[in-house]
């Protein structure tokens, strides 16, 4: 029985591991899906948290069809098996755009889905700046309707016994104070937050910190504008982080030094696609950031031209392949990711104290 912990009050939900096994690390599978988002989440007693499902059908528009030709069902399948998970636990749907919850329909068709998190509904005018979110979030909904559903407000906890899961951000609301060693002042803090290049759902997005051990990660979905920079500004909220999934897929309203600065990550990811997201601007401030070691790619991105990073650190360098990102993670802080294309892994140590 795993409890979520929503003020003083606990929800209970009972998920069974899928696996008999107990790794000793934690798990993060970046999948491909072309600019959209998927990170397969394995906990080290072999439960699962999936964030967002990606397209659906082929990518070109919300269109779902034969689960078995899915394209983004099928990448998170090939990962799910990779990682010998059978089921997802837990399915966290940072927003309510076709990129972050277009595959769900496929996806519970090849693998049963256990709990829904989300916040709530999308914006009432979502619908004018993204199309067919709303009939995303329709095809969506109904399946929610056959499972268990959490939703959870910045601060909150999701109920996973072995990982340490906080809500940072929800429904355009930010954590009220800084999480345990956070709330060093961002002395990079600018006037103003930059505007968002989407006003209505980006903004709302459900961002979460995981923290194992030693160990942190970052993924605040496609959190931009004022909730973002509330994150970071005046304060850290969140505090050093070893890896970040750089928010809206590194698009040009992420570009956003302050909140570099107040994250501090060891490693940031893009899961950016070709022609999606990975924007100059955001590549070129990621050259500059001080401590951050590397920074891995999805694909390589056209609008970054020579400001790519190398290509040991890209998984994809055209659209013909589709392969991950993994990193796997210990107590002490150390990790290791793997590209997934070159077949090679790169260690970092603990974070020196």
């Amino acid at each position: 029985m795993l409890p979520l912990l929503i003020g003083t009050a606990y929800w209970i939900f009972s998920v069974g591991s899928a696996k008999a096994g107990t790794p000793k690390s934690l798990q993060i599978y970046f999948i491909d899906v072309e600019g959209g988002q998927s990170t397969l989440v394995v906990t080290p007693d072999h439960h699962s948290l999936l964030i967002d499902t990606g397209f659906a059908g082929d990518g070109s528009g919300f269109r779902p069809g034969d689960p078995h030709q899915a394209r983004d069902a099928n990448r998170i399948m090939a990962a799910a098996h990779d990682a010998g998970i059978q089921q997802i636990d837990y399915l966290l749907i940072t927003h309510f755009h076709p990129d972050h919850d277009g595959g769900v329909t496929e996806l519970s068709e090849l693998m049963p889905i256990r709990v829904f998190i989300d916040h709530g509904d999308p914006s009432p005018e979502a619908e004018t700046t993204v199309p067919e979110t709303n009939a995303a979030f329709s095809a969506y909904s109904m399946l929610r309707r056959g499972g268990q559903h959490l939703q959870p407000a910045p601060g909150d906890r999701l109920p996973l016994n072995d990982l340490e899961v906080t809500v940072v951000s929800s429904a355009g609301t930010t954590l009220f104070g800084p999480l345990p060693a956070a709330g060093a002042i961002t002395t990079a803090c600018q006037e103003h937050a930059m505007a968002p290049r989407d006003p209505y759902e980006n903004p709302r997005s459900t961002g979460i910190v995981i923290r194992y051990g030693k160990f942190r990660f970052l993924d605040v979905g496609d959190l931009s504008g004022q909730p973002l920079f509330n994150l970071a500004c005046p304060k850290s909220l969140i505090g050093p982080v070893d890896a970040y999934l750089v928010a809206h897929h590194g698009g040009p309203d992420v570009d956003v030094p302050a909140t570099f600065a107040a994250f501090k990550p060891r490693i940031a990811i893009m899961n950016n696609g070709l022609k999606k997201g990975g924007a100059l601007a955001t590549y070129q401030a990621l050259h500059h950031v001080p401590g951050l070691k590397d920074v891995w790619q999805l694909h390589r991105s056209a609008d970054a031209g020579d400001s790519n990073f190398a290509p040991q650190y890209v998984a994809n360098l055209d659209e013909t392949t589709s392969h991950w990102i993994k990193l796997t993670a210990k107590k002490d802080g150390s990790f290791r990711v793997f590209n997934d294309r070159t077949g090679e892994w790169t260690r970092y140590a603990p974070r020196s104290q």
